[in-house]
């Protein structure tokens, strides 16, 4: 057994230095949290070979998006290109990663070229899982549109807003946790509700939601009493909310208590982890990929950390910020890996804001850190329930400033 162990370890040593002088770090997935995990492996070592995978030749934002959604916002402003990334000296190539072979450290792209690696990162966010809702797949998504992967979808929604009838009912369905950022269907709604307020007032909003409870849910509730009234309805889980099949030819909506019928149907079905991440090997039964909270590597497959969205985070939300600060954790762990060093445990800062009315937000804000084996949070802090409208337009004021400092960040 000895020998056994003293020869793996004589061979491991070669590719450990061969891998501090020339290291090969692919990320696949140009994110917020890919995208911020390229530039800073880059930016702390020039000598890593750090390649971006990203079909699309440009991101769409989500934070925001409900803006777009609400007329508030042009899309365009939602829209980064990868040109500064590049000029980092990040080898950025649009196209997907089509297959993942850890055994031989192999990625396939789309074109059937082979990319290797040392160490592979994924950050392949969110994919919608049709097959949890009855009904709903991608052509239903065309006319009852989920708008929770930003682009075509914001604009299908605000679209159908834009043509709906004064007097229509706007019905948005809400899946269970976890989720791509919880709080933000209940801002969609305020902001839909204000779009509705001012241009079609006799029109309503209805939830139909798979939780008996929300993250800030006082703050949603007592603004939406203060601005929309009765305009907006929300059934919660334990009164027949969840939604269990759609019907796209009548717009119909099927609950356990009842049916509706929309004008408007916003329909935000399941997620789960990318599907690049569910090829690679890195997901477990709960859809999501369980990783090692202080390297973010995966617990099922080696060579391979998983930040972002797609991850088993434990308290740390599935938000920008907090892939962000993944994304740069990610990197600081991966080069002292690669450099025979125990990562530093890292410390993660998340905040969230929610804007209800133009001049109106308030935020959540958490630091997390690794504990028992997942992300706990060790302290946190909200917007107080009873704040004046003064610190509401203060927050507001933070949030565009919030997100000008985190896309300029990333991608400016």
């Amino acid at each position: 057994m000895f020998g056994m162990t003293a020869s793996v370890a004589s061979l491991a040593l070669p590719s450990i230095a061969r891998a501090q002088a020339n290291a090969r770090i692919v990320v696949v997935g140009g994110g917020f949290g890919g995208a911020a995990c390229a530039r800073a492996l880059k930016r702390s070592d020039a000598k890593l070979d750090v390649t971006l995978l990203e079909p699309n030749r440009s991101f769409v934002a989500c934070p925001f998006s409900n803006e777009v959604i609400a007329g508030l916002r042009e899309i365009g402003a939602q829209r980064f290109s990868y040109d500064r990334i590049a000029a980092d000296h990040v080898n950025v190539i649009a196209q997907a990663a089509s297959k993942i072979d850890p055994q031989s450290r192999k990625v396939t792209l789309g074109d059937g070229n082979l990319l290797s690696y040392d160490k592979l990162v994924l950050a392949p966010g969110i994919d919608l899982n049709f097959e949890a809702l009855e009904g709903y797949d991608e052509a239903a998504s065309r006319i009852m549109p989920h708008a929770w992967v930003a682009g075509e979808q914001t604009m299908l929604l605000r679209n159908q807003l834009e043509a709906m009838d004064d007097g229509g009912l706007v019905a948005i369905a809400v899946p269970a946790n976890p989720s791509r950022c919880p709080p933000a269907p209940y801002e969609r709604a305020s902001l839909i509700a204000h779009y509705l307020k001012t241009k079609k007032p006799r029109s309503k909003v209805l939830i139909l939601d798979a939780k008996d409870s929300f993250s800030q849910q006082r703050l949603f509730e007592n603004a939406w009493k203060e601005f929309y009234g009765d305009m907006i309805e929300r059934v919660a889980l334990s009164q027949g909310g969840r939604v269990t099949a759609v019907d796209p030819k009548t717009k119909a909506i099927v609950t356990e208590f009842g049916n509706y019928t929309a004008q408007v149907a916003n329909i935000i079905p399941p997620q789960r982890a990318g599907r690049i991440a569910d090829t690679a090997g890195s997901v477990d039964h709960t859809g999501w990929c369980p990783i090692d909270p202080n390297t973010f590597a995966s617990k099922l497959v080696p060579d391979i950390h998983v930040i972002g969205d797609a991850c088993l985070g434990g308290g740390i939300p599935k938000s920008a910020a907090a892939a962000i600060a993944q994304g740069k954790s990610c990197a600081a762990a991966v080069i002292a890996l690669l450099s025979g060093k125990v990562p530093e445990p890292p410390k993660l800062t998340g905040v969230c804001y929610n804007t209800v009315a133009p001049g109106y937000a308030f935020s959540l804000a958490g630091h997390y850190q690794p504990r028992d084996d997942i992300f706990a949070e060790v302290e946190g802090s909200a917007s107080p329930v009873d704040a004046p409208r003064e610190i509401r337009a203060r927050e507001a004021d933070a949030a565009q400033n919030w997100f000008k400092t985190i896309t300029a960040d990333v991608f400016g």
